[in-house]
């Protein structure tokens, strides 16, 4: 049933913000890792022009510790406290110079032991940035799938080790992004738009399948 409900969400070729568009190019890790730190608690469309802004003062570790503090925050600004998120990103940039040879580990956790980086970013870094199977929940990918009835936990971390025992591996890569399109466009928080919903059949039935 996964399958075919995974399949109808490919098919269905809802619009992707130009965030969303944006990490899907990215294919290095870094860019990634600093980029879903400014997404954090900031809507997309805040998110992106200030990565673009961002990107331009620099894309690589070495290039990041170079940069002023006040510099960075004026970039990103104004996605949600980007002062402190301007402050990690150089601190974070600073560590992978000093410690990992500007390299970003490839592990999950490996990752959650920089300051401010959890779970989430974690799995996006190795699953978009590395191309190697994780999971990335966010609050779409825990609302949704408990909505579909697929799992039944009560946090984004429960629901990501739920999803590492149940999904089927193929998917772990791509189903962020999958899903949090279709949360954004259709299966929202508030006023769910399940008479135009594509899955909407499969609702709480995936639990039984």
């Amino acid at each position: 049933m996964i399958d075919h409900i995974v399949e109808i969400l490919k098919n269905a070729n809802l619009p992707q913000t130009d965030f969303v568009k944006l990490m899907e190019t990215f294919k290095n890790p870094y860019l990634v890792l600093i980029c879903c730190i400014l997404s954090l608690r900031t809507n997309d469309k805040t998110t992106y022009p200030a990565s673009l802004r961002m990107l331009k003062l620099a894309k690589t570790p070495q290039e990041m510790v170079n940069i002023k503090l006040e510099d960075l925050e004026r970039a990103i600004y104004p996605v949600g406290f980007y002062s402190n998120k301007a402050r990690q990103i150089i601190e974070l940039s600073k560590e992978l110079v000093e410690k990992y040879n500007s390299v970003v580990p490839e592990s999950v956790e490996e990752l959650v032991k920089f300051k401010g980086v959890g779970r989430k970013t974690a799995n996006l870094v190795v699953a978009k940035g590395f191309n190697k199977p994780a999971i990335c929940v966010d609050v779409h990918v825990h609302r949704i799938f408990n909505r579909l009835g697929y799992v039944s936990t009560k946090t984004p971390e429960e629901t990501e080790f739920a999803l590492r025992r149940k999904l089927p591996k193929k998917y772990w890569i791509d189903i962020n992004t999958l899903i949090v399109t279709f949360g954004q466009n259709i299966c929202k928080p508030v006023n769910p738009k399940c008479s135009i919903c594509p899955i909407v059949e499969y609702c709480k039935k995936l639990v039984h399948s």
